[in-house]
């Protein structure tokens, strides 16, 4: 049996993001695609939103990629030590972090909220990730 029709018989499943998670970074996800919702075994995929005004905590991705597509707003993430870095997304745009690297993202606006799709190759709907105090690398 060839890999491809290994699993030809799977089922397909659709998910609707209407339940929504309070993640480490202290911003809701409305959960889609991942281990308890689909079987999923090697991705996840989320809606995030934030806030007019609002933004993550600081924090690092532990062993895993992560991928964001803007679908509202525009956002600045702050990243790297100490967040010294900087680049800023709008709807329309891809952002790829990579594991182990701090980062904080912001909502630029103070009257539209961020929506985005969060997509990373780890199956859980909570993240594995890592408080991250830039005062650490000042």
């Amino acid at each position: 049996m060839s890999p491809a029709s290994h699993h030809a018989d799977a089922p397909l499943v659709a998910v609707r993001p209407d339940r929504k998670i309070d993640t480490a970074q202290r911003l809701p996800y409305f959960v889609g695609i991942s281990a308890q919702t689909a079987g999923a075994t090697g991705l996840s995929m989320h809606i995030v939103v934030i806030p007019p005004g609002g933004h993550a905590t600081a924090h690092v991705h532990v062993g895993f990629e992560t991928a964001v597509y803007v679908l509202e707003g525009r956002v600045e993430t702050r990243y790297g030590p100490g967040l010294r870095k900087s680049i800023a997304t709008a709807a329309g745009e891809f952002l790829f972090i990579p594991p182990g690297v701090p980062h904080q993202a912001f909502n630029l606006s103070d009257t539209t909220a961020v929506r985005a799709v969060i997509a990373r190759n780890a199956p859980g709907e909570q993240e594995t990730v890592q408080p991250y105090d830039p005062a650490d690398d000042a």
